[in-house]
């Protein structure tokens, strides 16, 4: 069942941070979950352990908190993605 969790969650956020960016149009749903969650792990690390906010521990979590974190780290993903030419 957390598997189902985490693709799900992994999947809003991908989208959320694909509006944001404006790359929805280029990615599907696999991308969408993907980037979602490695965007949510990326999250985690840059908020929580390197900057140190403690909140950030939830990055990927269904909780407000764990989504702000979650798209934040989605958005850093997809900003580096669009420099190296992977996304226009």
């Amino acid at each position: 069942m957390g598997w189902i969790i985490t693709l799900i969650v992994g999947g809003l956020i991908g989208w959320l941070a694909s509006k944001v960016m404006g790359t929805d149009a280029q990615q599907g749903i696999i991308a969408n979950v993907l980037v979602g969650i490695i965007g949510s792990a990326l999250g985690r690390w840059v908020f929580g352990s390197v900057l140190g906010i403690g909140a950030a521990d939830s990055a990927g979590a269904f909780s407000l908190t764990g989504l702000g974190f979650g798209i934040l780290g989605a958005v850093i993903l997809l900003f580096v993605l669009k420099l190296l030419g992977v996304f226009k």
